[in-house]
């Protein structure tokens, strides 16, 4: 057997290759790594004779060269945080040794940094540009709940920055917590059902952020401002104390495969995905699962700069839940969302199902929604909705509120060129379709529309009156909608449809009848009416009356092949002029 001491000419060689400037180093690597499997190469080395010299060394520069330190910091463009000083253990602060790892990788020109499996708390993380954030399988990254830990309103933030990727199997965790407690604040925007709950002696009871009032940070998971060539994929991202993913200004942004739940009993403002001023922006293959609204758009100055339009937009394969609105069109709109197409969603468990909303003077336009199921539930009074499936408004900001206008307060805004198509919708309350006075809805389209109306009798604060409900719209189209009342039952339903205050109406292949409990009331409705056509219609069971006509300025209204089943045609209110429906 060769004594150990021995130096046989293979490692000569070696040592001749490595016997540099350049290479010491890693010799040296090489030399530290061994010390933790000295023993077994020691070992294996006085078992060899000189037949098996090449398989012993071979074996050990195996062992060697898959030793963490001969690893170091970077192979092959990937940045391993437990290089950088990060343990694995939740316990411990990773955000030094993240941080380190990310600024490292940037400083290389760009590649991977990897957070295996493993449990890493932290602060605000920085992005860099070219630099991909891979959460492995088994790798939660969680959010701390030591407040100084974040130097802004972001665990991971990006800032003018290109081509970056935030992916993995793994979950970023924003550890969230909740107060239930009795309400302490007037919100404007719920105060009809605040009232309505206080007058059927319904507690006042309600979720709040922990700490709400001294803590100044509750932090989104990601925040990106102004960023270029954006992925984010295949990620877990749960509990975040706020909007989940907040990218303003951002330019290409692609978010797919990724798991968003934030809790729909206490999550107040926990949104899913809220992009602010973007353009080029794809979310597909997702499910949003949150308390507050899962996928919003606005065109707002919430980042602090100018609002921006926020367009062409896609949206697909995705199944959202909310207890505020699943889809929605921001209130926070000041310049405009447009050129937006969503198709073959899910919305399921949702207090509002899509939701167009403009408060702020902005313009929404350009909408195509198709091929989508709702189903919308009533939640706690203190979420916004109503249990309805889909929702039009245009309000001043002040007038939502319930106050005077401001003198620079921006005219009410504008919603128009919308289609809304191939619907199923399951809900417990009313589809209202509504525009401002001073702003009317202009073409507005709903086609293959089957909407069934419930109730939920816990539910002191449902308001619901008609099916669906117009007002303040023209050049509206709908086609194809079936109404169909369920159990239970509200005692205060009336009509199938309500339109007031309508200008250019094409109503095409309707099929309903009024409330069951309300047989005597009209199936259609039209208040103030001027140019509507009803054609190939259909009065459901228990009709008595297909139509009635209200209001002075109604006229020139058209009714051609309609199914009456014994059904009266239509009645003229007193205030109708004679002629006004042929």
């Amino acid at each position: 057997m060769s004594s150990p001491s021995r130096r046989f000419p293979y490692f000569e060689a070696v040592d001749q290759v490595f016997d540099t400037p350049q290479s010491r180093s890693l010799a040296t690597v090489f030399h530290q790594a061994s010390g933790s499997v000295g023993l077994l190469a020691a070992s294996s080395f006085n078992l060899c004779n000189q037949r098996n010299l090449w398989i012993a060394s071979f074996l050990f520069f195996i062992i060697v060269l898959s030793s963490p330190a001969a690893l170091g910091a970077q192979r092959d463009g990937v940045f391993n945080v437990r290089s950088f000083g990060a343990t694995g253990n939740k316990d411990d602060d990773a955000k030094k040794a993240i941080q380190s790892a990310i600024d490292a990788c940037a400083k290389a020109g760009g590649g991977t940094v990897l957070l295996p499996a493993g449990a890493y708390t932290s602060g605000t993380l920085h992005l860099r540009s070219h630099v991909r954030l891979y959460v492995a399988s088994g790798a939660t990254l969680f959010g701390s709940k030591d407040e100084s830990a974040f130097d802004t309103d972001a665990l991971l933030l990006g800032e003018d920055l290109e081509n970056i990727t935030i992916e993995g199997r793994g979950t970023i965790n924003g550890q969230a917590e909740y107060d239930w407690q009795m309400n302490v604040i007037d919100d404007g925007y719920i105060r009809d059902n605040q009232k309505a709950a206080e007058a059927a002696g319904v507690p006042l009871m309600r979720s709040f952020p922990k700490g709400m009032g001294t803590r100044k940070i509750y932090p989104h998971m990601i925040k990106l401002l102004r960023c270029r060539d954006v992925r984010i994929a295949g990620l877990s991202i749960i509990n975040s104390p706020s909007w989940t993913i907040y990218p303003y200004a951002c330019q290409r942004l692609r978010i797919d495969g990724v798991y968003i739940h934030t809790d729909q009993k206490y999550a107040v403002w926990a949104d899913g995905i809220d992009p602010d001023g973007c353009e080029d922006v794809i979310i597909a293959n997702s499910v949003v699962e949150t308390g507050d609204d899962a996928i919003v758009f606005y065109s707002s100055s919430a980042s602090g700069g100018p609002p921006k339009a926020c367009q062409n937009i896609t949206i697909t394969n995705c199944r959202l839940s909310s207890s505020s609105s699943a889809i929605k069109f921001c209130d926070g709109n000041s310049v405009a969302v447009r050129n937006v197409t969503i198709s073959n969603c899910v919305i399921t468990h949702s207090n509002r199902g899509i939701a167009f909303m403009v408060y702020d003077g902005g313009v929404v336009e350009n909408v195509v929604i198709a091929d989508v199921t709702i189903e919308t539930k009533r939640f706690d009074w203190f979420w916004w909705g109503n249990g309805d499936p889909i929702y039009f408004t245009v309000q001043r900001r002040s007038e939502s509120l319930g106050l005077p206008l401001k003198p620079d307060e921006p005219a009410a805004g504008i919603i128009r060129h919308v289609i809304l198509r191939n619907i199923i919708a399951h809900g417990q309350g009313s589809c209202l379709i509504l525009g401002h006075p001073q702003s009317w809805l202009d073409d507005i389209s709903l086609e293959n529309i089957k909407l069934f109306l419930s109730t939920d009798p816990a539910a002191a604060y449902d308001r619901s009156r008609n099916a669906m409900q117009f007002r303040y719209a023209r050049n509206i189209k709908v086609k194809d909608v079936e109404v169909n009342w369920d159990k239970p039952e509200l005692p205060q339903w009336q009509s199938a449809l309500y339109f007031q205050d309508v200008a250019g109406l094409k109503l095409e292949g309707f099929a309903g009848a009024p409330a069951p409990g309300h047989r005597d009331a009209p199936a259609i409705v039209f208040d103030q009416v001027n140019g509507g056509t009803i054609t190939d219609s259909e009065a459901g069971s228990g009709t008595q009356l297909f139509l009635k006509v209200t209001g002075d300025r109604s006229g020139d209204i058209h009714l051609r092949d309609i199914q009456l089943h014994g059904a009266r045609p239509y009645q003229l209110d007193a205030n109708v002029k004679d002629g006004a429906v042929n």
